[in-house]
Formats: structure tokens, C-alpha cells, sequence
């Protein structure tokens, strides 16, 4: 049989023969590959059993990239193989359907696989970049990167996909429509993504401050006055991130861009208006930068605000939670600690003073109560050790009025000393010294008798 004659669709033999020789050697050259980056990247792994070493652990994280890369690599091998396939035996075809739409719906799929392949070929590098940034950060001692590195390799795992699909898409034959179309889609896409990453990355450095200062010690002025920043300072950077990143949104399309710029020739009048409409929300604004940076409260103090004792629960840029001792929640303008007068039990310190108010006869003893609350303070969990008193602060017409003092280490613990404080010298005074008590009673049987 002659090679020259023609065969199917006017298809030579001769071309079908090559045309399978393609396919072969794309075979060939696919099992070759596969069993070459195969055993490379076992004789990597051998060389590094223990991975300890750097250079062992980097053979190890190539040899494993090099498996990764594998199955795309196959893919973009077999689509450039059967475009090649395709090309030769279009070329002969004397179908007038083939001839006048093969090559073209042939070029557009061969543009399509060959993007998509690239994009999976570059989403698997991204996934052993994470692997490997991950591995890094979990074998070093630092706190840092135990953050950072993670977040590095998600964004390359998100971004690496992305860009190879915004730099082939003029790779792409299609209409100019649907290639702004698909441009604007990517880039929507590209935007979102760079901002959810650094939405990320502002809470790792927030996370990665927080370690650093716990707040569940005993002494947490500092890790107070650190979380409170982070925490107002973060809801600020989200707002504006989202804020731009809806903004980049926008100004991908044409329209609005001529939007953007007719509202920016209007920018006078127009800002004074917004200034005027949003002058309440400017300055509850300003009052949460206010209280970030001059830190009047701090999350977790103790402070009395409308005549209600809590500790400040969250901070954020319009209002503040205050968590009430009977766990109820009080919801504070923020703009409230900068204009009204609020008690801070824990502005300087978190240790407080606390005060127990006495009624008795002129005939106590008043050394005696003086020695049996210091017996109560040392014998007792609360008491930090630091002050303790008891003084005559009144004198009545029928009572002395004594004020025990003593110190605990926070505001709950002063409270729990003075209400044991209260009860164990009343029970004192009771049990020794039962007639110095306050005779209220006897005193009005006595004025009633006389009257009569």
C-alpha cells in the first residue's frame, strides 16, 4: 500500500502513522518523566533519612515537590501531544465543517487545557511552598513565624493560581467581550483574595502581640494596656481594608471609574455635606482613636460607670461593653469616657483599699478591735498583706463611728476581704463585748418613758 493515498477525510496514511508516532513518544516521554522524577526523589529521601540536617530536610521537601509537580506536568505533556495530533491530521481533512472550524476550535480547547494546566501545575507548587513554610516554622523556636511563615505560604497557595490565570488569559481566543469580562472576573477575584490574606495577616500580628502579653496573670497592666490597642487598632485596619478593597472592586469597571471621577471634580461640596451629615459618627470615631492611644480604660478594668461595678469586657470604635458584677452587660458610648467623669479602680495598678464602716458604743474597746482584725486580715486569703487599720472616724451622739482599712490584691478580692472583714469583727464585738453594741432600742424605750 502506497503511504500517499489518501485515506479517511482525505487523511493520508502517511499522516496517521506520524501522527500516532506523536502519541507514542508523548508515552514515551510521559513514562520516562514519571520514572525519572520518581527515583530522583526516592534518592533524595534516602539521602535524608533523619532530617535533621538543613540539607537533608531540603532534599526531602524537593523530592516531594518533585511528586507533587508530577500529574500536571503528565497533563500539559498529553495536551501539547494531542494539539500536535490534531494540527497534523486538521491539516488534510477535506470535511468542509473541519476545514473551515477545525483549526480554530483546535487552537481555542489547546488555550483552554493549556491554562488550566498551568494553573493546577502552579496550585500544587503552592501547596508545597505552604507544606515547606509550615515545616519551617514548626521546627524553630520563635514565635513569630509560627504565624507569619503559615500565612505566607496560604498566600502563595491563593496567589500563584491567580496569577497564572491573569497572565494567560491573553493566551485565551475569545471575543473581546468575553475577554474583558473574564479580565474583570479575575481581577475581582485578585482583589478579594490580596484582601482577605492581609485580613489575615492583621490578625496574626494581633494574635502574635496577644501571645506575648496574657492577660490572665496577676500583674497585666502592661498586657491590659497592649490588648486594648491591638484590639481597637485591628478593627481599624479591617475597616479600612475592606474599605479599599470594595473601592479596587469598583474601580475595575470602566463606569464607575467615571463615577470616581465626577464625585472627585464635586469633592468640595460634597465633603462638606458628608462632614456635616457624619460630624456624630466622625466624633465617636475620633473618641475610639482617643481612648486607643490615651487608654483611659483598658480591657479588663474595673470601673464604675452609671453607678455600676464591672470590668471593661470589649473596646471597640463606638462603643464599649462593661460586664456588671451579675454578669448583665452595659452598653457604653464610647464617647461616654471621654465626656462624663467614671471611676477606674485599676488605672495604675490592680491591687485597691478597702473600707469597712463600724457602728459601736463609746465603750469598745478600740485596741482590741484594732488586734482582732489584723488576727481576721492574716488569717484571711484575700488580704495582700500591705495595709491594715482601724481608726476612730466619727463621733456621734450615741455611737463611734470605726473605719477598718485593708488592701487586696484586685477589686473581687477587696470585696470578699471587706464582707469578711464586716461579719468576723461584728461577730467579734458580739460574743466579747456585747454591751457595746449600739442600744438603738433602749435608747427609744428610754425616750418613751420619759415622755410619759
Amino acid at each position: 500500500m502506497n503511504l500517499n493515498d489518501p485515506m479517511l477525510a482525505g487523511i493520508r496514511l502517511y499522516t496517521v502513522l506520524v501522527a500516532g508516532g506523536v502519541l507514542l513518544a508523548a508515552a514515551l516521554i510521559n513514562v520516562l518523566l514519571h520514572v525519572w522524577l520518581t527515583r530522583r526523589s526516592t534518592v533524595m529521601e534516602a539521602a535524608a533519612p533523619s532530617g535533621v540536617a538543613v540539607t537533608d530536610r531540603v532534599r526531602r521537601w524537593v523530592a516531594r515537590g518533585l511528586r507533587t509537580i508530577l500529574p500536571p506536568v503528565g497533563v500539559l505533556l498529553w495536551i501539547q501531544a494531542f494539539y500536535v495530533v490534531g494540527d497534523l491530521l486538521l491539516a488534510e481533512t477535506t470535511v468542509p465543517l473541519l476545514v473551515q472550524r477545525g483549526q480554530p476550535a483546535l487552537a481555542w480547547v489547546y488555550a483552554v487545557l493549556m491554562v488550566a494546566g498551568a494553573v493546577w501545575l502552579l496550585a500544587r507548587i503552592g501547596r508545597v511552598i505552604e507544606h515547606v513554610l509550615v515545616s519551617v516554622a514548626g521546627r524553630t523556636d520563635n514565635t513569630w513565624d509560627d504565624v507569619m511563615l503559615p500565612l505566607a505560604g496560604s498566600a502563595a497557595r491563593r496567589l500563584l493560581p491567580l496569577v497564572a490565570l491573569i497572565l494567560a488569559a491573553p493566551v485565551l481566543a475569545i471575543s473581546p467581550s468575553l475577554e474583558v469580562m473574564f479580565r474583570n472576573g479575575a481581577s475581582l477575584v485578585l482583589i478579594g483574595v490580596i484582601a482577605f490574606l492581609l485580613i489575615q495577616a492583621v490578625d496574626a500580628a494581633a494574635a502574635l502581640v496577644l501571645r506575648q502579653h496574657r492577660v490572665d496573670v496577676s500583674d497585666n497592666l502592661q498586657a491590659r494596656a497592649i490588648h486594648t490597642q491591638v484590639m481597637v487598632l485591628r478593627k481599624v485596619a479591617i475597616a479600612v481594608i475592606v474599605i479599599f478593597g470594595i473601592a479596587s472592586m469598583l474601580m475595575v469597571f470602566e463606569s464607575v471609574r467615571q463615577f470616581g471621577a465626577s464625585i472627585l471634580a464635586s469633592a468640595g461640596i460634597a465633603g462638606i455635606i458628608i462632614g456635616f451629615a457624619a460630624q456624630k459618627s466622625i466624633a465617636t470615631l475620633l473618641a475610639g482613636f482617643q481612648i486607643a492611644l490615651t487608654q483611659p480604660i483598658r480591657v479588663d478594668d474595673v470601673v464604675i460607670v452609671e453607678g455600676e461595678w464591672g470590668r471593661i469586657e470589649d473596646i471597640t470604635l463606638t462603643y464599649v461593653i462593661v460586664r456588671i458584677w451579675d454578669l448583665r452587660r452595659l452598653v457604653v458610648p464610647i464617647t461616654y469616657f471621654i465626656e462624663q467623669p467614671f471611676q477606674n479602680w485599676t488605672r495604675t495598678s490592680s491591687d485597691i483599699l478597702g473600707t469597712v464602716f463600724l457602728q459601736v458604743d463609746y465603750t469598745v474597746p478600740v485596741d482590741e478591735l484594732r488586734g482582732e482584725l489584723t488576727r481576721i486580715l492574716h488569717a484571711s486569703k484575700y488580704w495582700d498583706g500591705k495595709v491594715n487599720g482601724l481608726v476612730v472616724t466619727d463621733v456621734k451622739e450615741r455611737t463611734l463611728e470605726l473605719r477598718a482599712l485593708a488592701s487586696a490584691a484586685d477589686a473581687s478580692q477587696a470585696w470578699d476581704l471587706r464582707c469578711e472583714v464586716r461579719e468576723k469583727l461584728v461577730d467579734f464585738v458580739r460574743r466579747q463585748y456585747p454591751e457595746s453594741l449600739p442600744r438603738l432600742r433602749g435608747t427609744f424605750e428610754g425616750m418613751a418613758v420619759g415622755t410619759a
